[in-house]
């Protein structure tokens, strides 16, 4: 059933682009372990080895903070409609913020989505498939619009404001480094 890849193969990429949603999962070497559902056109594949992500304002930004003391991420896509499969991405990864030289050559990979504050980039040493048997069918409706809508309301001013108030630290106290 399961199968391990030490690259992103033509089939595993039609099928993380074909997802709607992905889960990101981070730790540190203590504290709360991370799992994030992602969504939105946020994902890209750039090569067998790499994949860029465009992680928009949050109520947390635990990612960031678990990267910066160990760096590990695995990312999960799971089927939720035709062959039942669950498609995981491990790697390291490198938070990259709009400050940063490498943001303005990746950004343009994107829509512009508003409250954009870092990119993560990710460098994948292991690919594992498994059958995803018992991962339910669900239908896709739509996008949700209310981050967006959101983020626009807020203006960029204020989104940097919150980052200052809400994502400067981890749930369990450790630096995210988003103004530094």
């Amino acid at each position: 059933m399961g199968k391990r890849s030490t690259v992103i193969n033509e089939s595993h990429q039609d099928f993380i682009v074909r997802q709607k949603i992905f889960f990101v999962g981070t730790a540190a070497a203590d504290g709360r372990v991370n799992v994030s559902p992602k969504g939105m056109d946020s994902l890209r594949v750039l090569s067998p080895s790499r994949v860029v992500w465009l992680n928009v304002t949050g109520s947390g930004n635990e990612t960031a903070a678990h990267l910066l003391e160990l760096n590990r991420i695995t990312l999960m896509f799971c089927a939720f409609e035709g062959e039942p499969v669950i498609l995981r991405l491990y790697g390291q990864a490198q938070v990259i913020h709009p400050r940063d030289a490498q943001w303005s050559t990746l950004i343009d990979l994107f829509p512009q989505l508003p409250g954009a504050r870092q990119l993560i980039d990710v460098t994948v040493d292991m690919v594992q498939t498994s059958c995803g048997m018992a991962v339910p069918f669900m239908d896709f409706v739509a996008e949700r619009s209310a981050l967006n809508i959101w983020a626009e309301k807020k203006g960029q001013d204020s989104i940097e404001k919150y980052w200052q108030e809400k994502n400067q630290v981890s749930l369990d106290g450790k630096p995210t480094e988003i103004l530094s």
